[in-house]
């Protein structure tokens, strides 16, 4: 199995702001403890640092208008319709270097889907990437350009079918409504509840349009929804659907804010729930371009995604966190040196309710998608 790894230290050299909750050092700190459990020199995998996007990808999705303000702001100039491009408050702040961080992200994201596309290798991760919920002319939830949908598209130039899997606690309405018309690419999200918590979307009810109609498919889910309701929904959804589609390649979105400590959200996944997730969509893949996405807990992002680069590559990681790490560990205030969480039962009574929410939804998605796709 040959794999490819995406990272960029120029990352570090940029900041969303003291106040916000998106930390650029949460990067950082994944590529280090992947370098101390000795996963950055695998034999078998390339690490790769991306170039930034160039302007004609980015606006293979975006418009010109919008990228043209993004590249103001990020100048510091001072542009008044900006708060009409969701520019320069709340979320999305607008500080020095917006562009050319965006360009990166893009830029490491195109990089994944073309080692992929080329055949250079089977599974790429870029964790920087991820950012689903940009819209074409205006940015949305921390995310300014939307480099899944842009990747998407690289591999769609190939006429590859493409299922899209999010796994972020948050709906990736960005990718969603960039195919919502198109049976060529099948977009699965499991996500908090969209009357719950942002964007507000991502009912079962939201399946497609046009040709598109039950290519669109979410999966909500009640708060506080552990390992065990989570991985039943999944199960029930996923592989039949996949199977059936039948796609070249699958792109994951692999947000690890669905932990049950983010501070964002409220469903109550571990990071060996969120192991076991990544590595049951390795499975169903064919080809496998995974990128990042949401996660406000540092440590739970560092070890999540070490964890994902490790089931990418079929290796088995030792519990304990290396020695070599601890410094992270205490600046960083890890809770301890274990890479997996703790037991912590959930209330029968809070897992009933989210078991059934969760069948409910399953049962509507079985009664509407699936006969679309040829499930009985």
């Amino acid at each position: 199995m040959n794999t490819a790894l995406i990272h960029s230290d120029a990352y570090s050299r940029f900041d969303y702001g003291p106040e916000h909750p998106l930390r650029m050092e949460r990067l950082g700190l994944t590529w280090r403890l992947m370098e101390a459990y000795g996963l950055t020199g695998l034999s078998k995998a390339k690490i790769l640092a991306p170039e930034p996007a160039d302007e004609e990808a980015i606006c293979r999705h975006h418009r010109r208008e919008y990228v043209e303000v993004l590249k103001k702001v990020s100048a510091g100039e001072h542009v008044p319709t900006a708060p009409l491009y969701g520019l320069g408050f709340g979320d999305n702040p607008s500080f020095p270097g917006l562009w050319e961080v965006s360009r990166l992200a893009v830029g490491g994201s195109l990089l994944a889907a073309q080692l992929v596309a080329d055949g250079e290798v089977e599974r790429a991760f870029h964790f920087a990437g991820g950012l689903h919920h940009a819209r074409p002319d205006r940015a949305s939830g921390f995310c300014y350009l939307n480099d899944p949908v842009l990747a998407i598209l690289h591999l769609r130039q190939r006429g590859w079918r493409v299922c899209y899997l999010d796994i972020d606690a948050h709906h990736g309405d960005g990718v969603q409504f960039a195919f919502y018309g198109d049976p060529h690419v099948l977009t699965i999200s499991t996500h908090e509840r969209g009357d719950r918590l942002f964007p507000g979307t991502g009912f079962v009810e939201e399946a497609g349009e046009g040709e598109g109609r039950g290519y669109s498919v979410n999966l909500p889910l009640q708060p506080f929804t552990d390992d065990l309701v989570y991985t039943g929904a999944f199960e029930a959804v996923v592989p039949p659907l996949v199977r059936a589609f039948r796609p070249d390649v699958v792109v994951a979105q692999l947000g690890i804010d669905s932990h049950r400590t983010d501070p964002l959200t409220h469903l109550a996944l571990t990071v060996q729930g969120f192991a076991r997730t990544v590595a049951r969509i390795a499975e169903l893949s064919p080809r496998l371009v995974a990128l990042g996405g949401g996660g406000y807990d540092l440590q739970n992002v560092a070890r999540a995604w070490t964890a994902a680069w490790a089931v990418m590559n079929g290796i088995e990681l030792a519990p304990t966190i290396p020695a070599v790490f601890s410094e992270d560990l205490r600046r960083f205030g890890f809770r301890s040196d274990t890479l997996w969480d703790p037991p912590e039962p959930t209330e029968p009574a809070i897992r009933r309710q989210a078991e059934e929410y969760a069948q409910a939804q399953v049962e509507t998605l079985r009664r509407v998608i699936f006969p679309i796709h040829g499930i009985a």
